[in-house]
């Protein structure tokens, strides 16, 4: 049985997995879903000031020795593909694969800034306006959504190429918000490289609340998506 990880993007805490946790629970599996540092309703204005990326690569690693997990499964969605990136490119080999949930996926040097679009950008730049430290989330969404550490969206990621030694890396696009989606590109970038599956869903970018059912059969390999060459709701480069 596999043990997953799920890490959640900008603003958004363990809550944000809660409809799909029992469905992988169901299916026999370890799961841990986690608030990261900065994020917690208890977490104090300094420790969200100072929580950056490499705060949330440590809460994902420190997860993983506690628990004493080996050939765990990262999730990270959205802003959580940067921390499973950073996470996994040190867990040493304890990672047996990587699924980036309509997530960024960095490469050496590379930020959640850097990588996002500009709109995303007056989003950050906007939202971090009052305090110069958190960035509050934008209008509308879940009340449970707190503001977000500005430093861990600026941080460039370090890899040393540990990374590309993950037997599995998954890529999930999400179609629903194709007008807005900063991850058209990545998409193209990740289904012209051997290294990667790219699977599709058709919900906007917040899937595993749209269509907890399908993200759960997605990380369980349900309807051939294991299986040699392209599953069904996989797109390849044309």
């Amino acid at each position: 049985m596999a043990t997953f990880v799920l890490v959640p993007g900008g603003w958004r805490g363990s809550w944000t997995y809660e409809a799909v946790v029992p469905l992988l629970e169901r299916a026999g599996h370890t799961v841990h879903a986690l608030t990261l540092t900065g994020l917690r309703p208890d977490d104090d204005e300094a420790t969200v000031a100072t929580a950056n990326l490499d705060t949330h690569a440590g809460d994902v690693l420190r997860l993983l020795d506690r628990a004493r997990v080996t050939g765990a499964t990262l999730v990270g969605h959205s802003y959580g593909g940067m921390v499973v990136s950073a996470a996994a490119d040190r867990a040493a080999g304890r990672v047996s694969r990587l699924v980036h949930l309509d997530a960024y996926v960095p490469r050496d040097g590379e930020s959640c800034w850097s990588s996002t679009s500009e709109r995303f950008r007056e989003v950050f730049a906007a939202g971090a306006a009052s305090t110069g430290y958190a960035v509050r989330p934008p209008g509308g969404g879940d009340p449970r959504r707190r503001p977000h550490p500005l430093a861990s969206f600026l941080q460039a990621v370090r890899l040393t190429g540990a990374l590309d030694r993950i037997p599995r890396r998954e890529f999930v696009y999400c179609t629903g918000w194709e007008d807005r989606t900063p991850f058209a590109g990545l998409r193209d970038r990740l289904a012209a490289d051997p290294g990667w599956r790219v699977h599709t869903l058709p919900t906007g970018h917040d899937a595993m609340r749209e269509a907890p059912e399908a993200v759960a059969a997605l990380l369980l390999g349900e309807g051939g998506a294991d299986a040699a060459g392209p599953a069904p709701g996989e797109r390849r480069a044309e």
